[in-house]
């Protein structure tokens, strides 16, 4: 997302010059414009909506006019702000520091004797309560809170606010927006100072000392009615919270309490400022990727005692979180930090764990926010919606190769109705073959595609066919545009018909039965078995398809992901598809090198950075296909009915005893990406 420039609202001031206003009025605390004028009247302030159900609190900004609620009156407490604001400008700070560190909220009043077990309770509560009468009389000085007044101005905006009764909370918004409205060029940290609170979840991060404990939601309720307070008064505050989300966003690293906290406050600013809507879920999914991709490099370069560290930890994780969401908050990621070693195998393994409860629930909750837009599926809320997502697919997913879990996020909605499995479905295929799209965004279009084909538990057996024979169409175009300067086999001139080709043979080796035209009476589909032996008829395109273009010059075999060929070689055997054995056969006497172009060919480059010229892995297609199976143990609950698993056929493997020594089961695993810690099924695709 491209972060939005925060505009200057003024011109820097002079020492005690007051900015334009940006609004008529210098202050809203004492003027005629009342919240009314901005659209809060008692119905409009109830919670802002946001994924899960939240309890309705009430926080009104309506007459909340305070003239005197401690000790001393607002002017009396007036005439002492302006003192120290003149002898300020006169270089004596004496009044002004004792000013700052009342209005910081650090002390209740000038008294000192709050603690004395003698003092008056009635006193004392209203001593603790004087710092109102500040923030209202302060108001009415806001023009003169120039850049003489910032470290005033910073001591106010770092005061505790909302861990205070709820007419304190009135009254500091209340000032904030009079602040803003006579000195414009302080939007940007009084959003900030707003923003920098979206990572609070925990009641210590707003507790105040002597004030009854908020909880969770009303502290949220009231963070969220002054930002929707400020945006309504000051329409130039939508451009700069949208550069502010962005800066604020808590670092890859930070905890997942911190993250969730963030993202569930985006939502609800999400909710009522519809212009930020789609930037806000760019910034969302966007950051959401990165952890995606760590998150599996991570568990890449892991051995397997690594990875099964990870998902013990996980599992204890998740045995140790009956407390109450309160609790959970407070020990977060105690399972793993408890004993603050230093080991790099425990730091690898505590990392990992983080990220993977990082995605598992942000992606919890986005399946949630989405789902109500996909109550009716054929609805042009749900296609708007599913539009919305598909943006971020193109823009944000798609273009990441190492992206492992997001993207479930269309597969699951993608599957609600034909009509956005087409829109799904017409976005690969438009990437997939725009020529001017770079090649490996093509080629990860192709695998989107398939996958999404032949893993969908939903796609229909004719949507399997239309997508079969359109891509095959495409495969002829460029099979008859390659072959005229085609010597042999060239993963580097000719990846993008090759990945079509893998892509079909991954749909066939999924979706195989929809292939069929008809069967013999005594086959049951339910017993994948029954298939063997009899005398199947395909599609007729399909299997020209494939004949066509796998007997080419341009031999896919040879290229494609040995495990992927080698499980599609053995299915449309043993089915009567085609008969494939003896071009692999062939394949194997055949050096790739002999046909690739420049350096490469003579393997000079290659012994120059220490390749076995005999290997000729690099010179074949990764077995990528983005829809492997997902295992993040929470939200995986929403897409398990989505998912089209493996289904061994028993007897397949009878009577190819030439090819006994690769039964070892890895023929049907060409998901080279399931082996992770987040395998808890593992032996599902087996």
């Amino acid at each position: 997302m491209t972060s939005t420039t925060p505009p200057q609202l003024a011109r820097p001031m002079v020492k005690a010059t007051p900015l334009k206003p940006i609004l008529k009025s210098s202050s809203l605390l004492n003027s005629k414009r009342t919240s009314d004028d901005a659209g809060f009247d008692g119905d409009s302030m109830e919670s802002p909506q946001s994924p899960r159900k939240r309890q309705r609190v009430e926080f009104d900004l309506n007459n909340i006019e305070v003239h005197e609620i401690g000790i001393r009156s607002v002017d009396e407490v007036k005439q002492e702000i302006r003192k120290a604001l003149d002898r300020h400008d006169q270089e004596d700070d004496e009044d002004y520091d004792i000013l700052k560190e009342t209005l910081s909220g650090k002390q209740s009043s000038s008294y000192d004797d709050e603690d004395d077990e003698d003092a008056d309770p009635t006193l004392l509560a209203k001593r603790r309560q004087e710092l109102k009468i500040y923030l209202i009389a302060l108001a009415s000085f806001s023009p003169r809170l120039g850049r003489a007044c910032d470290g005033l101005v910073k001591s106010v905006l770092q005061c505790q606010w909302l861990g205070r009764d709820d007419q304190f909370a009135k009254v500091y918004v209340q000032f904030l927006a009079a602040l803003v409205s006579a000195q414009g060029a302080r939007l940007t940290q009084v959003l900030s100072s707003i923003v920098e609170r979206f990572t609070d979840s925990r009641l210590s991060d707003w507790a105040v000392p002597n004030y009854p404990s908020v909880n969770r939601e009303a502290a949220q309720e009231r963070l969220h009615v002054a930002l929707k307070y400020l945006i309504q008064l000051f329409p130039a505050a939508k451009p700069v919270l949208d550069h502010l989300t962005a800066t604020k966003y808590p670092f890859h690293d930070e905890s997942k309490r911190m993250h969730l906290a963030y993202v569930d406050n985006l939502l609800r600013l999400r909710s009522y400022c519809p212009d930020l809507k789609t930037d806000i879920m760019d910034l969302i999914i966007g950051r959401l990727v990165k952890i995606d991709v760590e998150m599996q490099m991570d568990l890449d370069d892991m051995d397997d005692r690594l990875t099964t560290m990870v998902a013990m930890a996980l599992k204890s994780s998740r045995e140790n979180r009956n407390q109450d969401e309160e609790d959970d908050d407070e020990s977060d990621a105690e399972s793993v930090d408890s004993d603050e070693s230093e080991d790099e195998e425990y730091t690898r393994v505590k990392t990992a764990k983080e990220n993977i409860e990082k995605m598992d629930s942000i992606l919890d909750t986005l399946f949630e926010l989405y789902t109500p837009s996909f109550a009716d599926p054929d609805s042009d809320e749900a296609l708007g919606a599913f539009e919305d997502l598909l943006s971020e697919f193109s823009n944000l997913i798609l273009p990441t190769i190492k992206s492992r879990h997001t993207q479930f996020l269309i597969f699951h909605f993608g599957q609600k109705s034909e009509r956005l499995m087409d829109a799904f479905c017409g976005t690969c295929i438009n990437i997939a073959f725009e020529s001017q799209r770079p090649m490996i965004l093509q080629q990860a279009a192709s695998a989107y595609l398939a996958s999404f084909v032949a893993r969908g538990a939903h796609v229909p057996g004719h949507i399997v066919v239309k997508i079969f024979e359109v891509l095959g169409f495409h495969l002829d175009q460029m099979r008859t545009l390659y072959e005229t300067s085609c010597r042999g086999p060239d993963v580097r001139r000719y990846a993008p018909f090759y990945a079509l080709v893998q892509a079909l043979m991954y749909v066939f080796c999924f979706r195989w039965p929809d292939l069929i035209k008809s069967v013999p009476d005594e086959v049951d589909p339910d017993d994948l078995s029954s298939y063997l032996g009899q005398e199947i008829e395909w599609e007729p395109e399909i299997k020209d398809i494939m004949r066509r273009n796998i007997h080419s010059k341009l031999n896919p075999l040879k290229v494609c992901s040995p495990a992927i060929v080698e499980q599609f070689a053995k299915l449309a055997h043993r089915f009567g598809f085609m008969y494939v054995y003896p071009t692999i056969e062939s394949n194997k006497r055949l050096r790739l090198s002999q046909f690739s172009a420049g350096a490469y060919s003579s393997g000079g480059a290659l012994r120059d950075l220490s390749f076995d010229v005999n290997d000729e892995s690099w010179q074949q297609l990764g077995s990528f296909f983005p829809f492997d199976p997902y295992q993040l143990p929470v939200s995986k609950r929403w897409i398990e009915q989505d998912y089209l698993q493996w289904r061994p056929i028993p007897g397949l493997d009878r009577d190819e005893l030439d090819e006994d020594s690769d039964e070892e089961e890895h023929d049907e695993n060409e998901e080279v990406e399931e082996d992770t810690a987040t395998d808890d099924e593992a032996g599902d695709e087996e």
